[in-house]
């Protein structure tokens, strides 16, 4: 089955938002992309599905590292930046400087890194794989730091959102409750 690029069936997905930074052929460069996800924990991989012909893919090809950036609630702008133009005609980070977004340089990549995000994490490019539509590119962290006073931008049926009130887990009772009922349909006794 195939699906058309904005199928509304497909917008029932919530992602993060990822800045993705990249140099080589095409110059620094940024890209926003939905499909960033982390995979592994030993060893640390951050996964991101990148259309094959954009700048960032052939910039992760060509130099084999990328930033991940995951984009803050106040950061909209640039993503919005950042997925509307393309880094084969359009010099991203130079606009994003005119809009007074800040970079800082990546300690173990040459990668320039985006201020004020959520989670930056540098990559050394482990594999990638062309499936469907898409390359998957796969990440060895090999840094990484995490801002907890900037809430992570959502994306969701197109739309930007914010995080708001936390969900509770289960009760203790409830947690007891469902102990029980394993117990009592496990399988294997």
């Amino acid at each position: 089955m195939n699906l058309q690029w904005n199928d509304r069936r497909t917008r029932q997905f919530i992602t993060n938002v990822g800045l993705i930074t990249s140099d080589g052929p095409y110059g620094p460069d940024v890209m926003t992309a939905e499909w960033t996800h982390h995979i592994s924990y030993s060893p640390s991989l951050i996964a991101v599905n990148i259309r094959g012909q954009d700048a960032t893919a052939h910039n992760i090809i060509e130099s084999k590292e990328f930033g991940i950036n995951l984009a803050g609630e106040e950061q909209n702008v640039v993503s919005s930046i950042c997925g509307r133009y393309s880094g084969r005609h359009v010099d991203k980070v130079a606009v994003l400087k005119g809009m007074d977004v800040k970079f800082y340089n990546g300690n173990k990549i040459k990668t320039p890194m985006v201020s004020g995000c959520a989670m930056n994490a540098e990559c050394k490019l482990q594999r990638y794989e062309e499936i469907g539509d898409h390359i998957m590119f796969v990440g060895e962290v090999l840094e990484i730091s995490a801002d907890e006073t900037v809430k992570p931008l959502i994306y969701h049926n197109g739309k930007y959102w914010m995080l708001k009130e936390n969900i509770e887990k289960p009760s203790a009772d409830v947690l007891t409750k469902i102990e029980k009922l394993v117990e009592q349909f496990k399988k294997i006794k």
